[in-house]
């Protein structure tokens, strides 16, 4: 799979703009870990012991755990399904918690799976105005940002993530 285009020029409406960006972060990870040979889709590479099928499955859930389960309030079951414990905001209690995937889980699958995600985000994108707030719910329970201050934070999020993998993967075929 080659390597999607940034988005440039004029985007449209503010909702097209992060929508795009959000498809392109998107498609960047899905792309670059699925084109690796599956051995090296489950070998780590840095200190922290993540492998590219794990970050995979981690921005699967990210943007589920903001758009679905944050943004428009809808129970998400096990919203933290990356992590190897219940809670990451306490990985204090076990320090060795970190993403997970099952081995019988393939980057295929994840791929697909994060497709779906992102369907349900361009809907909301689509149907909610960039200022509206999410709905109350356990994901922020002292009230939750809005749809632009999501947007730009699930997008710094992908971005950070595309720099990791874009250095395992140049890890991987030095």
């Amino acid at each position: 799979m080659s390597e999607p285009g940034e988005p440039t020029g004029n985007l449209g409406s503010e909702a097209a703009h992060w929508s795009a960006f959000l498809d392109y972060y998107r498609m960047t990870i899905a792309g670059a870990v699925t084109a690796l040979p599956v051995a090296e889709q489950r070998t780590t590479r840095v200190p922290s012991g993540w492998t590219p099928i794990e970050l995979l499955s981690h921005v699967l859930h990210m943007e589920r755990r903001w758009f679905v389960w944050g943004f428009l309030g809808e129970d998400v079951a096990d919203p933290w399904g990356d992590w190897t414990v219940e809670d990451p905001w306490d990985v204090a209690a076990d320090p060795s918690a970190r993403w997970q995937v099952a081995d019988d889980v393939t980057a295929e699958g994840l791929a697909a799976r994060l497709e779906e995600v992102g369907a349900r985000t361009r809907g909301v994108l689509r149907d909610f105005p960039m200022e509206a707030a999410g709905a109350p719910g356990p994901r922020f329970p002292d009230g939750p940002p809005t749809l632009r201050w999501i947007c730009q934070h699930v997008v710094h999020e992908y971005a950070r993530h595309a720099g990791h993998l874009d250095i395992v993967v140049e890890l991987g075929t030095a």
